[in-house]
């Protein structure tokens, strides 16, 4: 296994870490874990030199804490535990400790090395702000209940500095990050601000929920065969993800045997620089064939917004193009539930057409938003 650095803190990290989230389930219940699957799994991973396991209190419908917990007997000292704080289901200062306190009893653990304030964004983060989240924070880790804190992050780069610059104790933050996701959320420059300010960056979504590790379309597929190192598209995003000198831990969501033992092997050929240039330059080109798949000329501008009936425009036309160039529709569906509140869905269009009025691209917006409906609202 490689070891990486963690920021300022005296430690090396695999550069793999065992994310929780997708482990092996029985009859297609995402609540109920393949126990001993996943345990063999964790291990697995532990015996190869795994040092990172990250899970969080919804996990699995709340299970992943409990399975990840039994998973670590016997390992509690050679491995860091992350999980996280659902900031969701705080709604008065003694829901803090209360949360907390339940996490620890699920883990069978006395401290979580490392305590993620879950998905910050920009509604979430005034209100924790309100509940001085920081003074309870400090006197959990004087108690040695947590020794870390962190956060995880969805929302956009500005919001994403105020973080990491709102506290001079933040140890660790945990953002998405893959070859495609340059300039989505904190993106690149997120990643190398916060770096720069001595946070170790974990990074979740590596190959994008699956999506960079499917069978890619055939102009993808011409420019992988011209490679002169063959990769399966799995490894390719996950070498580039490492040859980052910022990134401190590549988390993987793993649900089969295989996934742990291919992704154990391709964390042991990783590296800073590992990649030659013209490798890169290769990765940059897929970038570009894929982004030349979407339906959608939007470059995410906002000056279509606001618009007066609440429509989150860029959100609703960027799952979309997700759906389109991934070829992924289900993925898409299920992020449209997620992101998108039901007041700012497609469906709330009038087509009133005034953002189509400020649009730079020109772009057909309230007919688009039909197309989004038809697509995006069925089952999501």
């Amino acid at each position: 296994m490689k070891y990486r650095t963690f920021g300022k803190l005296d430690w090396q990290p695999s550069a793999l870490g065992f994310g929780a989230m997708r482990l092996p389930v029985l009859d297609k219940n995402q609540a109920k874990i393949d126990e001993p699957e996943a345990i063999k799994m964790i291990h697995y991973a532990f015996d190869h030199g795994v040092n990172y396991i990250d899970t969080a209190y919804p996990y699995h419908g709340g299970t992943s804490e409990g399975v990840v917990g039994r998973a670590l007997k016997g390992w509690r000292d050679k491995v860091k535990l992350a999980t996280k704080l659902p900031v969701w289901a705080v709604q008065t200062v003694q829901d803090f400790d209360r949360i907390l306190n339940e996490q620890l009893g699920r883990l069978q653990t006395d401290h979580i090395d490392f305590y993620l304030l879950h998905g910050l964004n920009k509604e979430r983060w005034p209100f924790l702000m309100d509940l001085d989240v920081f003074s309870w924070a400090e006197k959990a880790l004087e108690s040695g209940r947590i020794l870390h804190l962190g956060f995880s992050f969805h929302d956009e780069l500005e919001v994403f500095k105020k973080i990491v610059d709102a506290y001079d104790r933040w140890t660790m933050c945990q953002i998405q990050y893959n070859y495609m996701d340059i300039e989505y959320q904190a993106g690149t420059e997120g990643l190398r601000y916060a770096a720069d300010k001595g946070l170790a960056v974990v990074i979740m979504e590596p190959i994008r929920g699956g999506q960079l590790a499917r069978t890619p379309p055939e102009d993808v597929v011409a420019i992988w065969d011209s490679a002169p190192v063959k990769r399966t598209p799995a490894e390719w995003a996950l070498q580039w993800v490492w040859n980052q000198p910022e990134v401190s831990v590549v988390l993987s969501g793993m649900s089969t045997m295989r996934h742990v033992t291919e992704n154990v092997a391709s964390a042991e050929r990783s590296g800073v620089g590992s990649l030659l240039p013209e490798e890169t330059a290769l990765i940059d080109q897929v970038r570009e064939a894929f982004r030349k798949r979407a339906a959608i000329p939007c470059t995410a501008c906002g000056y279509c917004m606001p618009c007066p009936n609440n429509v989150n425009i860029p959100g609703v036309f960027g799952l979309y193009n997700d759906a389109v160039m991934y070829d992924d529709v289900r993925r898409a569906r299920m992020l449209y539930g997620i992101r998108i509140p039901e007041g700012e869905r497609a469906s709330l269009c009038q087509s009133c057409q005034e953002c189509e009025e400020l649009c730079p691209q020109g772009l057909p917006i309230s007919e688009w938003m039909v197309k989004c409906q038809e697509l995006l609202e069925q089952a999501s």
